[in-house]
């Protein structure tokens, strides 16, 4: 029909405008006449390769949602994260070819948002095990030990003598003097045990809301890395799709560069038989200018697609992917728009996290509140220590050394232990404690507002993806049957090709699936587990 239509235009342009229009062309002009024929049959294999740059209607390829696709292995190891890329890794390489599966599972594994979000749920499951370990008392062991030397002079006084306790003691007469070197060894070990709250039933006031709000704090945590994932789906799905479309449109726009060269190098040789005026060689030139900046213009929009893919992906610095999957529609949205609102509010994690961080800062509010209230604290303690003495360099002058003998070592063994039970409460705290707690009150209701917004916001995004894909379905028909039909022949070759190219990349632009991802964003399953798998495949199974 294409074929057709361009050679009904040859002749339109040839017989029916310019000198001799309506006259056969000149006998003279024969050889001219046979080029032109040909260069229009070039023109005509050059319009039906733009067509097989248009995608098709097939259905996407079936697959368990959770298969992985293989990886290439350079594409495995993203730069490290405290890393700076050098020059030499900056220097482009050769492209390295994606399939949306393999993009989706290396953006999934190397995102360094998502592995945020995993550290995340890691250090929340830490404190909750923290939280838990309050409900046991804490028992810790000690030990001591230690020496210690003296050197201790007597003297007594004349006129009476003196009675010394050293250990064991001894007698110095009047006026007589002594002397020695003590040095002590001592050792002390037990154990103390502290149990906060000791009655459970009725005594906990904040262990169990400290406990509560850690639990809810990781189901949030989980929820957020769902809904992150849901969100990178999305994200990455939009620019593997923009990558596409660019991709195409370099190739429509080089397709048209080529035509719009043949079509000028007519226009010039019909001048020169006469056949045309100045003026449309001149539009040909102006129009084949345009189609050069157009295709520079999208050249650059492709390497920015790569660029952004590449950076999604978290890709080696030398690497830029290319799109490997052709441009292929989605199937029909399997929901009607009613269900596929109840399907987006039911187990959303974006507004399941919002719950879940509402419990949680209620439950931080009754721990605070709790400070207000009695505690009572267990303590015990256990122990034995042991002391070893030793006494040596004595000496006595004047008469002394009357008495006891001195003990030159002496061994000291002994045990305690103790138990103490303690009942405290907060009387005045100029208002500091309430003050926290009506704050974290506060942070409870802003977040039930902000699950209010949340759900509209979930609403319109429904929404606007289920009309904007309808709609878009409509002008993909369209735009096929009309270029299939053929443009009206009474238009001159320069409007037929430019409303063909426009139908192609209106045709291009409907078939993108960004709206199909768009509803997927609300409603495809993700895990909570940040060690479950991710699904890979863009396809809602009601």
């Amino acid at each position: 029909m294409a074929r057709g239509m361009l050679m009904g235009l040859a002749l339109d342009i040839g017989l029916g405008s310019g000198p001799g229009a309506g006259q056969p062309l000149p006998v003279s002009r024969g050889g001219d006449r046979g080029r032109l024929e040909r260069r229009w049959n070039e023109l005509d294999r050059q319009i039906r390769a733009l067509e097989e740059l248009l995608p098709t209607e097939a259905a996407p390829p079936n697959g368990g949602a959770l298969a992985r696709p293989p990886l290439p292995p350079q594409v495995t190891a993203p730069l490290t994260p405290l890393a700076l890329p050098e020059a030499a890794s900056l220097r482009e390489g050769q492209p390295q070819t994606l399939s949306l599966e393999q993009s989706l599972a290396i953006g999934f594994a190397n995102s360094p948002t998502l592995q945020a979000r995993r550290e995340e749920v890691a250090a929340a499951l830490a404190e909750l095990q923290s939280q838990m370990g309050t409900y046991w008392p804490r028992l810790s062991a000690y030990a001591a030990g230690g020496t210690d030397q003296a050197s201790t002079s007597f003297f007594s006084p004349a006129g009476t003598g003196t009675l010394f306790a050293p250990s064991p003691p001894f007698f110095i007469p009047a006026g007589g003097r002594g002397s020695l070197n003590t040095n002590a060894n001592g050792v002390a070990t037990g154990l103390q045990l502290h149990y906060e709250q000791l009655d459970y039933e009725q005594l906990d006031f904040a262990r169990t809301p400290k406990g509560r709000a850690a639990m809810a704090s990781l189901r949030s945590g989980r929820l957020a890395y769902a809904d992150a994932l849901r969100r990178r789906l999305l994200t990455l799905s939009e620019s593997y799709y923009q990558l596409q479309r660019v991709d195409q449109l370099v190739r429509i726009r080089e397709a048209v560069v080529r035509n719009d060269l043949l079509i000028l190098q007519d226009s010039l040789d019909l001048k020169q038989a006469g056949l045309v005026p100045r003026l449309d060689v001149l539009r040909r030139q102006t129009i084949e200018s345009d189609g050069q900046e157009q295709l520079i213009a999208a050249l650059a929009d492709q390497a920015i697609a790569g660029r952004r893919l590449a950076a999604l992906l978290n890709l080696p610095p030398q690497l830029t992917p290319s799109a490997g999957d052709p441009i292929r529609p989605q199937p029909r949205w399997p929901l009607d728009l009613e269900a596929s609102l109840v399907a987006s509010y039911r187990d959303n994690p974006e507004l399941e996290a919002l719950l879940a961080t509402r419990e949680a800062v209620l439950q931080q509010k009754d721990a605070v509140a709790a400070g207000l209230r009695p505690k009572l604290s267990l303590f015990a303690s256990a122990g034995a220590s042991a002391t070893n003495a030793n006494s040596w360099n004595v000496r006595f002058a004047d008469g002394g050394g009357g008495g006891t003998t001195v003990a030159t070592s002496l061994n000291t063994y002994g045990s305690d232990w103790s138990v103490r039970l303690a009942v405290s409460w907060l009387i005045f705290d100029a208002g500091t404690t309430r003050g926290q707690a009506r704050a974290l009150a506060r942070r409870g209701a802003a977040v039930t507002q902000q699950y209010a917004a949340q759900r509209n916001d979930i609403r319109l995004r429904i929404e606007q993806a289920f009309f904007g894909r309808e709609a878009s379905l409509a002008p993909f028909r369209e735009a096929r049957l009309r270029y299939q039909a053929g443009l009206s022949s009474e238009l001159d070759l320069s409007n037929t090709q430019e409303r063909l190219i426009g139908s192609l990349v209106q045709r291009l632009k409907a078939t993108v699936n960004v709206t199909y991802a768009q509803l997927l964003r609300d409603l495809l399953p993700m895990p909570t587990d940040p060690g479950a798998p991710v699904p890979s495949r863009l396809q809602l199974t009601p």
